[in-house]
């Protein structure tokens, strides 16, 4: 049998879960250099300086025409009675059942075309819709630099850190207009007309840390590039690279590479038939220690992502029925962990040093993430009340942490859980994964608020 669509290819693997599993992807890569000072550096630049980021792992995909607005108000769960150009959103995308599809920042570009700028997973969503449901919309991919072998259409740069807006005033050479928090201005750098969306990436809105997502026609990129590097060196600007930029979402709390709910069920049956064999949805893994033979186990909704505040029921959406029915459920919330010193310092020596039966899952550092979806189990008392998902170090933490989805009455700060590390499932499906290697148990620390 022929295997093109994403329902193929599950079939083949003998269920959604094996072939999650059993796939050699690891944690999702950034095509820019791994870092071009060092990533201790640069990590600490975005807290004390700036830095700045080329995006070209994100995905952009324009919808144009009559009917943007009514599609995206028809599949998503945020409001648009304030929405329209030169503003942007944190878009969340959820299906019939009220599980998390997917998100992306979705930027105002006109009265009739906006731009969805991510991960790939929320926009192949809408397209579907849109496609699905006859919409007056025409649509524009510019795929990532990891797909798109040719030349992209648009540029994207990120100056985050407390000196940001110094730097891009001075490469602009006067003063920047006003652009509120989550707004798009405009302006020129190095004579070329740029857009600039302003919101941050490695800190807290309304901080010192916000920045500007800059953009524009892809031929101006390096011309816009030298300008910044050149107007941020006596701010002390670094260029970051792949390392550092893995690490950014610890601090910032974007909790966004978890299981969408599309691999099971008849109601995403048409949607993974329509999906590739080899799109991005087919070809990411998941790994952890987190274990359940239920996918669904793994799929979580808006609420437990921290997103209750994003959606909205002032218009009828895909899922609204269900979100508005388990609004007063109980939920996991996204925290912060903390783990222990002593734990994590004899777990790294345990990856060089114990005998090889006792030996843990190495634990790479500053990012120790090795599958797309990472899910390793948070116990308490015995029993499993959570996962763990991002993890990894950065110099301004100062510890080892990670982000979590826990059950809500222990999202409590202060609260003492573990985290259980290693990847039993995944020695047996994944060469990438050691086997044999022992589980370990690492004591962590709640936090509901960022860890700096």
């Amino acid at each position: 049998m022929a295997v093109e669509s994403l329902e193929d290819k599950i079939n083949q693997a003998g269920g959604a879960l094996r072939m999650l599993r059993s796939a050699h992807a690891g944690a999702h890569p950034f095509p820019i250099p791994p870092q071009f000072t060092t990533w201790q550096d640069e990590q600490k630049s975005w807290h004390e300086t700036a830095v700045v980021f080329e995006m070209r792992h994100m995905t952009d995909v324009y919808f144009e025409g009559p009917d943007v607005r009514r599609l995206l108000s028809d599949v998503a769960v945020n409001s648009f009675a304030a929405f329209g150009p030169m503003k942007a959103k944190q878009l969340v995308v959820a299906n019939d059942a009220g599980q998390y599809v997917g998100d992306a920042i979705l930027f105002g570009l006109g009265e009739e075309k906006v731009t969805l700028v991510g991960g790939p997973a929320a926009a192949n969503w809408v397209c579907f819709q849109a496609e699905r449901g006859g919409y007056d919309v025409a649509i524009t991919r510019d795929e990532n630099a990891l797909v798109n072998k040719g030349e992209r259409l648009v540029f994207r740069y990120q100056v985050q850190g407390p000196r940001a807006l110094d730097i891009v005033t001075a490469a602009h050479g006067a003063p920047l207009p006003r652009i509120k928090f989550f707004n798009i201005g405009a302006f020129d750098i190095a004579g070329t007309p740029v857009h600039a969306l302003n919101h941050t990436m490695v800190g807290i809105p309304g901080q010192e840390t916000t920045g500007l997502e800059i953009f524009g026609p892809v031929e101006s990129g390096p011309r816009v590039l030298e300008a910044l590097l050149a107007a941020g060196e006596q701010y002390g600007l670094r260029q970051g690279g792949a390392i550092a930029y893995s690490t950014t979402a610890l601090e910032s709390g974007w909790l966004g590479l978890v299981v969408p709910g599309i691999y099971a069920g008849g109601a995403t049956k048409a949607y993974r038939e329509w999906l590739p064999a080899k799109g991005f949805e087919a070809g990411v893994s998941l790994g952890g220690s987190f274990a359940s033979d239920d996918i669904d186990d793994y799929v979580p909704t808006p609420y437990d992502l921290g997103y209750a505040n994003i959606v909205k029921f002032d218009h009828d959406f895909i899922g609204a029925d269900a979100l508005r029915r388990i609004k007063a459920e109980p939920h996991r919330r996204k925290v912060w962990l903390r783990w222990n010193r002593e734990d994590v310092t004899r777990l790294l020596g345990d990856t060089l040093y114990a005998p090889e039966q006792a030996r843990p899952r190495y634990l790479e550092i500053p990012y120790a993430v090795y599958a797309t979806y990472q899910y390793d189990a948070i116990m308490y008392a015995g029993r499993v009340v959570g996962i763990s998902n991002r993890t990894g170090y950065t110099v301004n933490v100062g510890a080892w942490s990670s982000l979590c989805m826990i059950d809500e009455e222990l999202a409590v700060d202060g609260t003492e859980v573990t985290v259980v590390w290693g990847d039993p499932q995944g020695a047996r499906l994944r060469p990438a994964v050691e086997s044999p290697h022992a589980l370990r148990e690492i004591r962590a620390v709640v936090s509901t608020r960022p860890l700096v």
